[in-house]
């Protein structure tokens, strides 16, 4: 890990859950709920799509198609959006929010090696949020640079996910919460 860097493949899953074209929505649904996860990349010889939650309930339930007839292959998001295992987390995080994409699998010389989701980011912004702070602390920088300076990770107020942080009386948040706050005085 390079200084302030988290990579995409410190963060991401490295045991993807796959399905083939042909499976069935009912043979994905079950295979979500054993692993508790809300995707799974479906494999052909190679990763060619995604199928989540959503895609099930707003193409099977919502049309009211019958999960047992239905295939993987008719309701799977494709073509599928990937990210670089060496790409920084905060271009992640940008990429997911300007694609409104909560996972990308993670692809190496063409080989599946991974996922990254958006709950992956959470799970770890803690660590970068802390890990910014010390690295502040570490370079001299003062006070004063470090509360314009500006962070990516989840804001403390209301959990988003974002790549504009402030610091704000020794709290992370939004610009949303920010201006919720000037509002409030």
């Amino acid at each position: 890990m390079s200084k302030g860097h988290f990579l995409v493949r410190e963060a991401m899953n490295a045991k993807p859950i796959t399905i083939g074209l042909n499976n069935s929505v009912t043979e994905v649904a079950e295979l979500m709920k054993k692993n508790n996860i809300g995707s799974c990349i479906v494999i052909e010889k190679k990763p060619i799509g995604i199928i989540t939650e959503s895609d099930i309930i707003k193409k099977v339930v919502a049309e009211n198609l019958n999960p047992s007839e239905t295939t993987v292959g008719e309701i799977m998001t494709t073509p599928l959006m990937i990210i670089d295992p060496y790409i920084d987390i905060e271009e992640a995080m940008k990429i997911m929010s300007k694609s409104n994409m909560r996972r990308l699998p993670v692809i190496e010389n063409g080989k599946l090696i991974g996922i990254i989701t958006q709950k992956d980011i959470l799970r770890i912004s803690p660590v970068l949020l802390e890990l910014s702070r010390e690295w502040c602390e570490i370079e001299g920088r003062d006070e004063k640079n470090y509360k314009s300076q500006t962070f990516s990770g989840k804001c403390e107020d209301c959990g988003t996910l974002s790549t504009n942080l402030k610091n704000v009386d020794g709290r992370l948040l939004c610009d949303d919460c920010i201006d919720a706050m000037k509002y409030e005085q």
